[in-house]
């Protein structure tokens, strides 16, 4: 940064030595002993922070002690610098540290009444760089000398171009914000370089008063002031009049959400953990961490969380408390949950910990652990089938009992208080029969289905009780969503992954997180088929709410999930390209009237997932491994289709090979299915 070509120079030596006199007369009075320990003249690296960028390279975050980026003056438009020339330090290129005009006139005005201070941007460096040494809060005559002979001093070791940017980097912007790249982001959603004319006068408007000069709170009184900037900064000839009044013309856009791309704290939060666990020191700052959050579909899971809960907090005798009516303290409203992975991965491209960050901080997604109900089914059949049992196999929805260990008696109920009898497993997980489930799971064996459910991912511990079978061992709702990837890839899960990589400042990879799949959990052809299972939930049975949101066109499939009294309510599903989970639910858990699975969470499911396909349908298909037969068959029956079958009673089924009915395995002329599934 230079001053303009035609600025004029003035010198101040005659007025120089009068205040140099009053300087030597109070030496005495200056810093005490302690102070002396650390040159208050030096310009040093101040606390930085450590940028979270989602995969666009939008900012979702900083980790770090202060909240501040420092970046070059080289790499700012000219007009940055100039603005905060022209309103703090007019003379800036022509003072020695200390502007003797400015005190001059500073003394003039206070005299006749309307106070005002001279300042200098040096002064001001060297008071916020040191105010242990300077504290600019002491009106003392003292304070003064002792930081104008500082400031001084720190012009004859560096450059103006030096000290402008080390002031650019230090001011106060209010809100805990430090420095011109992090105000920068948070009120305009932009680095630093990237500013306007108008927005860098604004951001020049608000050191005088960050709390005064606030853009969120006094959109008004920052226009105003930036205008005067705009205006100064045309009368000291850093730009044309033409340009100052077009950039006054222009109204105040700031950024929304505070310049992040999403509310993603909890995410956030997590990438912090994982870098630290590393070892990449990223609370010193310094460090930009490339995230895989994807921002449309994290506003997207926000907003559908929100929605859904607003509406059914809405509904008549609802009697729980409510987010709206909340206050303070410990909110007792109800909470969801969402999350996202991409299957391809294993990145997180969502994740909702809570309705509100503000209010309660803790990270439901991955750090509560809840029932998941019904929507733990699926690892159930999975084992099924991997014992040679078919979707037709035929089972009985009807009263049991079974002996536990402690001599007690277990008898599954449905959640409608009925048995429907003799059905097939398809429409038995459709319509999600709570004693079928519980009968499979007795008949293969719980432990075969625990270790199933560790294979796919699932840490958290399964109590080897019957009642495991339907979901009553609570789980952390990110590990049964990334063990939902098991069935999008053909049996083989992927580890939820949070960071791709983490730069220095330099801009080298110091770290980079590669994409983790776990051994296989399950034979291919049998994660193939539980999930084509699965689509009959979201076409037939308890999730069709899902349909007013995603198109026909997506293939989709899932179970919901919903714990006894309604407490837990739960959609896991996956399209061809994400795997998502959504939770409802009291942090004390609590029956909720009315709620099921279904109608809470399914809906703000689809309100999600529906983001991805705004412009399109799925970027692929779903297709057969090999192995797998097909055949045309009865609905409801575990019958093939004849010609007396009504069309609309006829579907394809699908068999692991070698457990298809004896027809289809006598049939040379059988198609096999290997194309992609609509």
């Amino acid at each position: 940064m230079t001053p303009p070509p035609f600025a004029p120079v003035r010198t101040q030596r005659a007025a120089a030595g009068f205040v140099t006199a009053i300087s030597a007369g109070l030496l005495a009075v200056a810093c005490p002993a302690a102070a002396q320990q650390r040159e208050p003249w030096q310009i040093i690296t101040p606390p930085q922070a450590s940028l979270v960028l989602a995969r666009d390279g939008s900012m979702i975050g900083e980790i770090g002690r202060e909240r501040r980026v420092s970046v070059a003056l080289s790499s700012l438009p000219p007009y940055v610098g100039q603005a905060f020339v022209a309103v703090e330090d007019q003379r800036f290129y022509q003072h020695d540290g200390v502007d003797v005009v400015g005190i001059a006139g500073a003394l003039k005005d206070n005299f006749l009444g309307e106070r005002r201070g001279a300042s200098t941007i040096t002064q001001q460096l060297v008071g916020n760089m040191h105010p242990d040494i300077i504290d600019r809060s002491d009106r003392g005559l003292g304070r003064k000398v002792r930081e104008q002979q500082a400031a001084r001093e720190m012009e004859r070791h560096y450059s103006k171009q030096q000290i402008l940017e080390a002031y650019l980097n230090q001011i106060d912007f209010g809100h805990g914000w430090s420095g011109i790249e992090i105000a920068a982001r948070h009120y305009f959603g932009k680095p630093a370089a990237r500013l306007t004319l108008a927005e860098a006068a604004t951001l020049a408007a608000v050191p005088k008063g960050p709390a005064v000069f606030d853009p969120l709170r006094n959109p008004d009184r920052v226009r105003t002031r930036r205008n005067v900037v705009l205006r100064l900064m045309a009368e000291q000839r850093y730009i044309s009049a033409v340009a100052a009044r077009a950039a006054q013309s222009t109204p105040l856009r700031l950024a929304p959400n505070r310049g992040m791309s999403a509310p993603a704290q909890n995410f956030v939060n997590v990438v912090r953990v994982q870098a630290t666990r590393a070892g990449i020191p990223v609370m010193n700052g310094g460090y930009r961490l490339y995230t895989t959050l994807d921002p449309d579909l994290q506003n997207a899971a926000a907003a559908a969380i929100e929605t859904e809960a607003a509406a059914f907090e809405a509904r008549p005798g609802y009697r729980h408390p409510t987010r709206a009516s909340y206050r303070t303290g410990t909110p007792g409203y109800l909470q969801g949950v969402a999350v996202a992975i991409d299957p391809s991965n294993g990145d997180v491209r969502a994740l909702v910990g809570g309705r509100d960050y503000e209010d309660s901080q803790f990270d439901r997604a991955v750090d509560g652990e809840r029932q998941p109900g019904s929507a733990f089914k699926p690892i159930v059949y999975a084992a099924a089938l991997n014992h040679s049992l078919t979707p037709l196999t035929i089972v009985q929805d009807t009263a049991v009992s079974f002996r536990l260990a402690n001599g007690t008696y277990y008898r599954p109920q449905n959640s409608d208080h009925r048995f429907m009898g003799a059905m097939t497993l398809r429409d038995a997980l459709a319509r999600s029969r709570n004693v079928v489930a519980v009968q499979l799971a007795v008949e293969m064996g719980m432990d075969s289905v625990i270790a199933l459910a560790r294979r796919m991912g699932i840490s958290s511990p399964i109590a080897p009780g019957p009642a495991s079978a339907i979901g009553a061992s609570a789980v952390q709702p990110l590990d049964i969503v990334a063990a939902f990837t098991t069935f999008a890839n053909l049996g083989t899960p992927v580890e939820p992954r949070f960071i791709q990589r983490i730069e220095d400042s330099r801009g080298r990879t110091v770290h980079s997180a590669p994409v983790v799949a776990l051994a296989p959990a399950m034979d291919a052809r049998v994660a193939f088929v539980v999930r084509e299972m699965m689509r009959d939930v979201v076409e037939r049975g308890t999730a069709t709410s899902v349909r007013r949101f995603v198109p026909a066109a997506v293939p989709v499939a899932g179970k919901t999930g919903t714990t006894n009294d309604n407490t837990d309510n739960w959609f896991i599903g996956l399209t061809p390209d994400i795997v998502a989970g959504v939770w409802f639910g009291f942090d004390r858990p609590t029956p909720i009237s009315g709620a099921a699975g279904g109608i809470l969470a399914a809906p703000a499911w689809g309100r999600m997932v529906a983001t991805l396909y705004r412009s399109g349908g799925p970027g692929q298909l779903w297709t057969a491994p090999p192995g797998v037969i097909s055949g045309l068959v009865e609905r409801g029956t575990d019958q093939l289709a004849s010609d007396l079958t009504a069309p609309d009673r006829r579907y394809v089924e699908y068999f692991v090979e070698g457990t298809e009915p004896e027809v289809l395995r006598l049939d040379p002329w059988r198609v096999f299915t290997s194309g992609p599934i609509q």
